[in-house]
């Protein structure tokens, strides 16, 4: 008799596409949202000050100008560049000079002698400790300012379609590795049988085959990344040898080999272990599994908190073990989370007992996450402030909130792994043994006795399914595994982002924010009044000037004119200029663009140090009325 394998049901293909469907959509929807939103990864070394400073007129040519920074940078040939008015290097194109004393970071570079007024054009760009490349540019001029050919760059650097790229892998990465580790960690410890299962084969590999992918592309981009931001340069030798030298590469390089040793580690634990039958010698196999895929997962740990934000900045020595304590907790939590979602969507023979074991896996986790995650925030933020007001504090709030609401799916489906029972499987099994027809049993054409088997595994397994759809207990953890992953999807992505985005600590710390035992304390609001007089028709009139946040760093700078009537009043010219005559520091220009009618603005306006300062104020309201006042106003 001839029996035919009856075909799934449109009710049971359904439900698990449309979870796929569903899950694949907002990994596509957050990635596109956050690649479209974040633009080039934030530096994580920033510049604190130079000499002579942005907009700074000097009275003769410098010998040298110094950039100082937040923390360690890498520099190169051409980092530091100089350039004149028309475009041609002012420096001696040698290589930057490291002048770092203590914690302060600083490199110079030479400039020729004898050279002419005008304004000349500072471009930089270096490696931040933590691997992020930084760049950036400002002008000073010497005598007087003058036009310039020289256009600063608008694109930062690791931007453009090769930073869009680089950070695709970055995700890409984590991403891999999260299914490798916490898929391999769910068959070892959660479900040994889930080594035979073909769902669970896939889910592994293909974390270890992202991973990998993701490493190479990286490696291979670094150097456009941190350069030219051209990917032709992908495929220069030379710029691939540099790469290798540095601490990002190698970190890399290390990650390719461990892939290596990873990929044997897969191969005896879906071969050799998935077809050990003796439960003595599976349990010894299970040990050595156990460590050497421990060993590995802590060795591709490392490399990232080897080459970011865990190896630079205070207390190195103990944050980079807590990134990698971290960074396997959020595997084994997260991949587990992924392999219990292909198991009961993909599987009908996981029990109620390796769900268990899962629970308790995902409590320790989060037990983990906890303490290094305190610790992280301690270090990486700084202050409250911080948590509030920079980018990184920011992420980090929702990092938490997203914890708490993965946290809540936890619970629920907590409750129903308490309700799970192997019932439906059991009396799924005894069905099964249904005894084979006579034809069926003594078919002396092997062929069609391979055809029979396959044919009759088709029907089994789908009875199976049916049987484990139809159970209430099932279908509410599966729903439940599911929002946790949806939400689990989000938190990864949030958790990379964190990675490309300067600490809080020291966005503070570049910007004057933190104060520490060599930054000067912070000032205040600075507000001036200030009249005078040109001598012309209508030419009264009163200055009032407000600097925020009135301390060293980067100020907004608001002017208001009045007119005698009180009323606003609208000028053809309007100049500042800042001076520390206790430290022959300026006059620093200020050229504030008007917003409306008798108000001006200026942001970003940089006051170098604290002290005394003088601000001069120079009103024009004809073509030959003109007066310059002054004040001086404490500022930091």
């Amino acid at each position: 008799m001839s029996a035919t394998a009856p075909s799934a049901g449109p009710s049971l293909i359904r439900r698990p596409l449309a979870a796929a469907a569903l899950l694949a959509t907002l990994v596509g929807l957050v990635f596109g949202l956050l690649l479209a939103g974040a633009g080039p990864a934030s530096a994580h070394a920033a510049l604190t000050g130079s000499d002579p400073a942005d907009g700074v007129v000097v009275d003769t040519a410098p010998k040298e100008v110094t950039l100082s920074f937040s923390e360690a940078i890498a520099v190169g040939d051409d980092s530091i560049r100089v350039l004149d008015p028309s475009g041609k290097r002012a420096d001696t194109e040698a290589e930057p000079k490291d002048l770092s004393e203590g914690s302060t970071v600083r490199y110079g570079v030479a400039l020729h002698s004898g050279l002419p007024d005008g304004t000349y054009t500072v471009a930089w760009q270096a490696i931040s400790a933590d691997s992020h490349p930084i760049s950036g540019a400002f002008t000073f001029s010497i005598g007087a300012p003058s036009d310039t050919t020289v256009a600063l760059p608008s694109q930062e650097a690791g931007g453009g379609p090769v930073g869009v790229v680089y950070d695709i892998a970055r995700y890409a990465a984590y991403g891999g590795f999260v299914l490798l580790v916490g898929g391999s960690a769910f068959v070892l410890v959660c479900w040994r049988g889930g080594a035979t299962a073909l769902p669970m084969q896939r889910l592994v590999v293909r974390g270890w085959l992202i991973l990998t992918a993701a490493t190479l592309v990286m490696l291979l981009l670094r150097n456009p990344y941190t350069g030219s931001g051209k990917f032709a340069d992908a495929f220069d030798l030379a710029g691939l040898q540099s790469v290798l030298d540095t601490k990002p590469g190698a970190a890399l390089v290390s990650r390719l080999l461990l892939l290596g040793a990873a990929a044997l580690f897969i191969a005896v634990l879906f071969g050799t272990y998935a077809r050990r039958e003796d439960e003595r010698e599976k349990k010894d196999l299970t040990f050595g599994l156990a460590v050497g895929g421990g060993v590995v997962a802590t060795g591709i740990a490392a490399t990232w908190a080897m080459s970011e934000h865990a190896s630079t900045g205070i207390q190195a020595n103990i944050a980079m073990p807590v990134d990698v304590l971290h960074l396997l907790a959020v595997a084994a939590w997260l991949g587990g989370l992924a392999s219990l979602l292909v198991a009961l969507y993909r599987t009908p023979d996981i029990g109620s007992a390796a769900v268990r074991r899962f629970s308790t896996v995902a409590f320790s986790s989060v037990v983990v996450l906890a303490a290094t995650g305190i610790y992280q925030s301690w270090r990486q933020v700084g202050s409250w402030t911080a948590l509030t007001g920079t980018r990184y504090g920011q992420l980090l709030i929702l990092k938490v909130a997203l914890i708490a609401v993965l946290l809540a799916a936890a619970w629920f489906s907590r409750r129903w792994t308490g309700r799970l029972t192997d019932s439906a499987v059991a009396s799924d099994d005894a069905a099964e043994e249904e005894p084979e027809s006579e034809s069926e049993s003594v078919s002396p054409d092997p062929e069609r006795a391979v055809q029979l088997a396959r044919q009759r595994a088709a029907l089994t397994a789908t009875k199976k399914k049916r049987i484990r759809d139809a159970d209430p207990q099932r279908s509410g953890l599966r729903r439940s595994v599911l929002a946790e992953a949806a939400v689990a999807v989000v938190l990864l992505a949030v958790t990379t982002m964190l990675t490309s985005t300067e600490p809080g600590r020291t966005e503070e710390e570049a910007a004057g924010g933190t104060p520490s035992a060599s930054a000067p304390a912070a000032g205040g609001p600075v507000n001036l009044k200030m009249p005078f007089d040109t001598g012309g028709q209508n030419g009264k009139g009163t200055v009032r000037i407000d600097i925020e946040p009135g301390r060293t760093g980067s100020n907004d700078l608001h002017v208001w004119i009045d007119g005698s009537d009180g009323k606003p009043m609208d000028v053809p010219e309007l100049k500042l200029a800042l001076t520390l005559e206790s430290k022959d520091i300026g006059p620093l220009p200020v050229v504030p663009d008007r917003l409306a009618e008798g108000h001006w603005s200026a942001s970003a306006v940089q006051i170098p140090m604290a002290g005394d300062w003088k601000i001069d104020v120079t009103v024009r309201t004809s073509d030959i009325d003109q007066v310059t006042i002054d004040k001086n106003a404490k500022i930091g």
